[in-house]
């Protein structure tokens, strides 16, 4: 019996581990398309 609890909360850790981890990709992959755009802009290529 304590294993199978013992399981349930590992794959309960993986997945809150997994869903921030993507919750930073997100966030990382939406600075880079600021960044970008903000290069763009600068550059004069928007207008």
């Amino acid at each position: 019996m304590a294993g199978r609890d013992r399981d349930r909360a590992k794959d309960a850790r993986q997945r809150q581990l997994r869903s921030r981890n993507l919750a930073v990709l997100a966030v990382l992959a939406a600075l880079a398309v600021l960044f970008y755009v903000i290069t763009i802009v600068k550059m004069g290529g928007a207008g």
